[in-house]
């Protein structure tokens, strides 16, 4: 009997498979049909075969991306002429174009080797939202880039889920059938 107030609930046995990540690409191995794609944010599982408006999407991200990303510097732009109002000096003033020309470059930099790799510390990932977010217009822009070339973090997912694939088709080739169809052999 399960318990009703337990937070995880009881498992779902008619449901897709968990695969986020290297490791839930594994466990989908062992589902029967093999591993499952790892869903994209926006694509789906559309990636897989580019079907089901895969083009269109990965148009509409460009476009999104790039349409928020001058958004953004719009409103950075008001940001700046609010403290040149103020008058608050040209050390401020300078100072703020630099932290935000820093936080958007390294920005861009994380958001880019996210969509190549997994991060090998998450802790670490976690530590810098705050600094991803100051400089959201470089992760806007990494998007847009990405998205001109594949769906952002395509490459990434793809990988692990032919890894997986191939492990899964390994595992079923190899087996030896039916073990209680086996001959005994006699004992000496």
């Amino acid at each position: 009997m399960s318990d009703p107030t337990d937070p995880t609930g009881p498992a779902d046995t008619t449901g897709p498979a968990d695969t986020t990540g290297p490791a839930g690409a594994s466990r989908a191995a062992g589902a029967p049909g093999g591993p499952r794609p790892e869903p994209l944010r926006f694509f789906g599982t559309t990636w897989v075969d580019h079907d089901g408006g895969y083009g269109l999407r990965r148009a509409g991200v460009a476009a999104g991306s790039l349409a928020a990303a001058a958004a953004g510097a719009f409103v950075l732009r008001f940001a700046y002429e609010g403290l040149a109002i103020a008058r608050v000096g040209g050390f401020v003033n300078g100072l703020m174009i630099v932290m935000f020309a820093v936080c958007t470059a390294l920005a861009f930099q994380r958001t880019w080797e996210g969509f190549g790799r997994r991060p090998a510390d998450p802790a670490r990932e976690d530590a810098l939202r705050s600094l991803k977010a100051i400089g959201f217009v470089g992760s806007l822009l990494a998007y847009f880039v990405r998205s001109l070339f594949e769906a952002p973090g395509e490459k990434l997912v793809r990988a692990e889920y032919e890894t997986a694939r191939a492990r899964y088709e390994k595992r079923r080739t190899t087996r030896a059938g039916n073990p209680a169809a086996r001959r005994k052999r006699p004992r000496r």
